[in-house]
């Protein structure tokens, strides 16, 4: 590989750069930046003029669905929908089948890829089985290579097995990310419990059931004191609070959002669509707005896509068999330009720093570092594009989206990381 990127807009939030340069790319490695550099013997120069340069994004919370559910997905197809959608990095979930619980399937997942243009980096489950019963066998794991522990897409209800929880993870030096849900008040439930859930004849998931883990886990963590604590895809009002609350405490509590959740409204339960039901649910215009400032203050610390895939024929059932979840790598850059970096809510270093700073830090990775003799790992993006979303274009196995037909601004264009380049600018 010998890349010249031309008059590219490079936006690198760690070492406070914003400038128009040529940056040169050989084999991998960044051999200079400059105002402007003339084309090296054999190089391919490529204009870059109107795209930004950012370090790699980081997706701290996607599923795969390898082992056990390859219809909807595989760790390579995964990989491929993740390069597409301008990802050089992801954290995949636990909860597969069987879940990743022990320290060999840590390891398989691992084994699934061969310095890929996607990192790929396992999480491990909290405890046995995502039962919430017992510990798994967190050190195991960690030495195996699982950067966060998690039992997504359940809770850990017992307080005391979650703070034994907290307890084991200091010592190993890794966060605890919560799915937090009191399953007790949202059993049964598919949509977000208000005025459309009336409306629509839909059981309800209260909003209060994801402030009340979250409260119980803040409580265990500023007792126990020196962990650290994660609150996956936040979505209410009162989460929100809570969560900048502890943070003026000086805990060190991180918290993610996905596109999905500050981009729709619980309405959307009125067309009983299967491709809007996810956990947490939508929630209300006055939750939305919470979150907003949560992003706009710096309360929420990254953007999460919760990339669910689901074969077609398990969303074509009727909203209370319907499994939770929707696709999310290919619509997060464009979901995030529009609805973000248009409406002011977030400048373009605040959102790279969300969408690439930030999830490597709480995941203890190395800082990228984009400079002269550095291994390249950038995200190159085309702020204006317009484009909308179309089905028969998505890279992931699986549609179940409801973003279908939507019109975005805002695109990746292609990532670096490494030797490997994917570029296939006209897209």
């Amino acid at each position: 590989m010998n890349i010249l990127l031309k008059s590219i807009h490079l936006i690198d939030p760690a070492a406070e750069r914003d400038e128009i340069c040529d940056i040169h790319l050989v084999d991998g490695v960044i051999t200079k930046i400059a105002k402007k550099i003339t084309a090296p013997k054999g190089c391919v120069e490529m204009d870059m003029r109107g795209n930004i340069a950012a370090p790699g994004f980081f997706d701290m919370h996607v599923h795969f669905r390898e082992p056990g559910n390859e219809d909807a997905e595989t760790i390579q197809s995964g990989i491929a929908c993740a390069a597409d959608s301008g990802f050089t990095g992801v954290l995949t979930m636990p909860n597969t089948n069987p879940p990743i619980d022990i320290a060999p399937l840590v390891q398989f997942v691992k084994r699934r890829y061969y310095k890929p243009i996607v990192e790929v980096y396992p999480s491990g489950c909290i405890t046995k089985g995502r039962k919430g019963e017992e510990l798994a066998e967190m050190g195991a794991m960690a030495a195996a290579g699982a950067l966060a522990f998690t039992d997504d897409g359940a809770a850990v209800s017992s307080s005391a097995v979650m703070r034994a929880a907290f307890e084991y993870a200091s010592q190993l030096n890794v966060p605890l990310i919560q799915h937090a849900e009191d399953h007790a008040l949202t059993r049964g439930g598919c949509v977000n419990e208000g005025e459309f859930s009336v409306r629509a004849g839909l059981p309800g998931m209260p909003s209060v059931a994801e402030d009340i883990i979250i409260a119980r886990d803040l409580i265990l963590a500023e007792y126990i004191g020196g962990v650290q604590y994660h609150v996956a895809h936040i979505s209410s009002t009162g989460a929100v609070e809570l969560v900048r609350g502890a943070k003026g405490k000086g805990m060190n509590v991180t918290c993610e959002v996905t596109p999905h959740h500050f981009s729709l409204t619980d309405e959307l339960a009125l067309a009983y669509n299967t491709n809007a039901k996810m956990n947490p649910p939508l929630r209300t215009k006055r939750d939305i707005e919470a979150v907003i400032e949560g992003l706009r203050d710096g309360t929420i610390d990254c953007i999460a896509t919760d990339h669910a895939p689901h074969a077609q024929h398990t969303k074509e059932q009727d909203m209370s068999c319907a499994p939770f979840g929707i696709i999310g790598l290919e619509t997060a850059i464009g979901l995030s330009v529009t609805n973000l970096i248009h409406k002011k809510v977030l400048d373009w270093r605040q959102l790279i720093q969300k969408f690439s700073v930030n999830p490597r830090r709480i995941l203890h990775l190395p800082e990228i570092l984009i400079r002269e003799g550095e291994k390249a790992n950038l995200t190159i993006i085309n702020p204006i594009v317009q484009w909308t979303v179309d089905a028969a274009n998505l890279r992931s196995k699986s549609r179940n989206t409801p973003f279908i037909g939507m019109k975005l601004t805002g695109k990746a264009v292609g990532i670096v990381n490494n030797e490997l380049a994917y570029l296939p600018i006209a897209k």
